[in-house]
């Protein structure tokens, strides 16, 4: 009887493993080659649908797929403090329980649901974390107030932003003391929990500049001993650290090409700008750190305005932009829907999910960052060569190569129609409708404005 049941186990394990859905998540770790092609979603989960729950966005995943992402970022998943907390919701970055489920997006079984449904899409999944701070009716202010930085008078205080010694304030939130290494120890538990329980594959980390180094060392060593992952930093080279804190990271935010971006488009600044900003960043940065590009995210949309307000008619330009430069790119919730409000941040919200043109351009850019080796990022990364042109100060082109691909970008970043010859002399294809591009140094182009074209070499 006992050898019948086992071969009945057996047979059961096999049907199940080929009834459709995988029993166990098969998708491998992530891999240099993942972040060579990577496109990034940030999701905001609360705001993405009517219902603001895991499993409503779990039914976008596909459309995710389409836009060729590869990693999915989660803003911070865990339960919300309500003490001092602002708006009827709270702030996600006030969390309350580190290894909790925040109950106004599902359960924790929803959460595995959507990384299971994630991983067999081939994208990869990582949680939000905010290691600087907690909200004020977290556990550990009562069970550990050693945990956080504290007054003279021995109160605790919320955070102190380093550059000016003043409050952010950011009164929703406590402090933590790094001073404190069983905080430390708790802190890293908790972050290796949810890559164990939930199978996600690595972390973005709020704020990261404000947290010592030598806490990421050992915690990211201990992350790594479950499996590889994929680590993102909300901080740059200009930020407390430097380069040595971003190297910690696979990734890290483009603040400044971002701020410049807008600059540019504002008229406040052109594209000679640009070119030393990107010779800055090849020159600053390893190959190991892949610059996350962005016309948008959570704090930009919320606080200081739609890509419409901030990039109006150049918007596609430099969406664009973000995708042919080196580096990855990353797509906020409602982007790709033509997302044309500021999304509230304390309280419900939700905006259209209608696919236009912006979805159609974002297939497009996801399809060329997928199978050109050209745009490849980090260390697999395709070369960068700036190419002149007669209005150097208006037209940005450059030529990104790796293994005999090549793709050239061009774009008028400025509102007036510009003319311009190129010594480049070479036969290209736009991407877009196949029509045969000749750059020469006799013949002139003339571009509308914030006109862009990728053009592929034949």
């Amino acid at each position: 009887m006992k050898n019948i049941f086992s071969i009945l186990v057996v047979f059961l394990v096999i049907a199940c493993s080929n009834s459709g859905e995988p029993v166990v998540n098969k998708l491998p770790p992530v891999t240099k080659a993942d972040l060579a092609t990577g496109i990034l979603y940030e999701a905001n989960i609360r705001q993405y649908s009517p219902e603001g729950t895991f499993n409503a966005f779990a039914k976008d995943l596909p459309k995710l797929k389409k836009m060729g992402v590869k990693f999915l970022w989660l803003m911070p998943i865990n339960p919300i403090s309500s003490t001092k907390s602002k708006g009827p919701l709270g702030s996600y970055y006030a969390v309350s329980d580190y290894t909790g489920v925040n109950p106004e997006f599902g359960s924790l079984d929803d959460l595995k649901s959507l990384v299971d449904e994630a991983h067999r899409l081939g994208i990869y999944v990582i949680l939000d974390w905010v290691p600087g701070h907690t909200g004020w009716d977290n556990h550990w202010i009562k069970d550990h107030p050693e945990y956080y930085l504290q007054n003279e008078a021995g109160k605790i205080i919320d955070p102190i932003n380093p550059f000016t010694g003043e409050s952010f304030g950011w009164t929703d939130v406590a402090d933590l003391n790094y001073d404190n290494m069983d905080m430390r120890q708790a802190m890293r538990e908790a972050m290796v929990y949810w890559v164990k329980e939930a199978n996600i594959d690595g972390y973005r980390v709020d704020q990261a500049y404000a947290v010592p180094m030598e806490f990421y060392k050992k915690t990211f060593a201990a992350l790594r001993e479950v499996k590889p992952v994929f680590l993102l930093a909300e901080t740059d080279i200009n930020h407390p650290g430097g380069i040595e804190m971003v190297d910690l990271f696979d990734a890290s935010y483009d603040w400044p090409g971002h701020h410049l971006l807008k600059d540019i488009v504002h008229g406040k600044k052109n594209v000679s700008d640009w070119d030393n900003h990107i010779e800055n960043l090849l020159k600053n940065y390893s190959d190991r750190n892949i610059v996350v590009n962005f016309i948008s995210n959570h704090d930009e949309n919320s606080w200081n305005g739609t890509v419409r307000e901030s990039f109006g008619a150049a918007v596609n330009a430099s969406l664009a932009l973000d995708y042919l430069s080196p580096g990855m790119p990353l797509i906020y919730s409602g982007m790709e829907y033509d997302l044309n409000k500021r999304l509230l941040f304390f309280e419900k919200d939700s905006f259209p999910k209608v696919a236009g043109n912006t979805f159609k351009l974002l297939e497009s850019l996801g399809a060329l960052k997928q199978n050109h080796a050209a745009l490849n990022s980090g260390e697999e990364r395709g070369s960068y060569k700036r190419i002149s042109t007669s209005r150097d100060q208006n037209i940005l082109a450059f030529e990104r190569t790796k293994l005999g691909d090549t793709i050239v970008f061009i774009a008028n970043m400025s509102n007036e129609y510009v003319g311009f010859t190129s010594p480049y002399n070479s036969s290209f294809k736009r991407f877009d409708d196949g029509k045969v591009k000749i750059l020469s140094d006799t013949y002139e182009h003339r571009m509308r404005p914030w006109e862009f074209w990728i053009l592929l070499n034949n």
